[in-house]
């Protein structure tokens, strides 16, 4: 891992936050919390890790805990929170810290958000995948039934600390789950991460760093995701759609692999791109050990599920498709039989 500390400025509505990217920075947290009380927000798998070392390392701060998984990213989560930060003495000059994958981050993220109409925030990803996308640009919120992100708001970090290190406990499977988001990412802006040198554990700085910058520069540009910021779920429609019909029985880097790769055939059917983008994806996801079919999930289902998604409106269909590599757009009114042909063609 490069232990060389590269810190990236984030400009947003309300100010500016930094993003740390340095080997071994968790352990340097006091320098972000600044003498107020803490509350570490983590789960049952990354708290025996780093939960209980960095709660001992910062005076009165305490430590909750969550399941993990997806299916765990509730109102009724939330609501957990809230009762155990009251008893914690969280006041309103008081920090939670969101030391986990997506699934803490976004449902920390709510809770410093809404907990006394809001309390500072530090992000500490310790997946792949919350490094180089959710951690960073200040969406944060829960799942309903019905579908992924339903509940949320715009919730700004304080920092966000990103310690490559923690990367050498990350199971195989969550590198590759992390690994679509940053595919994404070189898909959208930054040729250079479809190169397979930066695909590997040894590479995880310079991988993370590259990705990260990509979505800064869109939410810089677009914080309340007005216009371009939509860019950033290119495949997820198709993504979060697999996830809700699974039950969550995918997890999101896979869905997202699936979709990246539906995105780009649909781009491809539409005469909107080369065939080799759709080819190039396929080879990338397949170079990355990440899925390029989806089973047996029900087109029907999945069709149902995608009306949920919050870029459509007024039961208009809008994907996020390529042009050509680094070239996203937004089209509306996609048929649906357009959309069928490439889920059967996913099986």
């Amino acid at each position: 891992m490069a232990d060389t500390h590269q810190s990236i400025a984030v400009t947003t509505p309300d100010g500016a936050y930094p993003i740390h990217i340095e080997a071994g920075i968790r352990g340097r947290i006091a320098e972000f919390v600044d003498g107020r009380r803490a509350v570490i927000i983590s789960n049952i798998t990354v708290a025996p890790l780093y939960g209980e070392a960095m709660r001992d390392s910062l005076p009165h701060s305490a430590l909750i805990t969550m399941p993990d998984g997806e299916k765990y990213k509730t109102l009724a989560t939330v609501a957990g929170f809230y009762g155990e930060l009251v008893r914690a003495g969280l006041d309103r000059g008081g920090v939670i810290i969101a030391l986990g994958g997506g699934v803490v981050g976004d449902s920390a993220g709510f809770a410093a958000a809404t907990y006394l109409r809001g309390v500072r925030l530090i992000q500490v990803p310790t997946s792949l995948l919350a490094m180089v996308d959710s951690s960073v640009g200040g969406k944060v919120g829960v799942d309903l039934p019905e579908g992924k992100n339903l509940v949320g708001a715009f919730k700004q970090p304080d920092a966000v600390v990103i310690d490559p290190d923690v990367l050498t406990t990350l199971p195989v499977k969550e590198w590759r789950c992390g690994m679509a988001e940053a595919l994404k990412h070189g898909l959208l802006a930054d040729h250079g991460l479809l190169n397979p040198d930066l695909h590997n554990p040894d590479k995880a700085a310079e991988l993370v760093r590259r990705a990260v910058q990509v979505k800064v520069d869109v939410v810089q540009r677009d914080p309340f995701e007005a216009g371009e910021r939509a860019h950033l779920n290119l495949g997820h429609t198709f993504a979060h759609a697999i996830e809700q019909v699974s039950g969550y029985a995918w997890s999101h880097g896979e869905a997202v692999a699936v979709g990246l790769l539906a995105a780009a055939r649909l781009s491809h059917r539409l005469g909107l791109c080369a065939e080799d983008v759709p080819t190039l994806v396929e080879d990338i996801l397949t170079e990355t050990g990440l899925p390029t079919h989806m089973g047996n999930l029900s087109s029907d289902a999945l069709w149902a599920a995608m009306h949920t998604d919050k870029k459509w409106a007024s039961g208009l269909s809008r994907f996020v498709l390529l042009r050509g590599f680094q070239q996203p757009c937004i089209i509306e009114g996609v048929d649906k039989a357009d959309v069928y042909a490439i889920l059967e063609g996913l099986r």
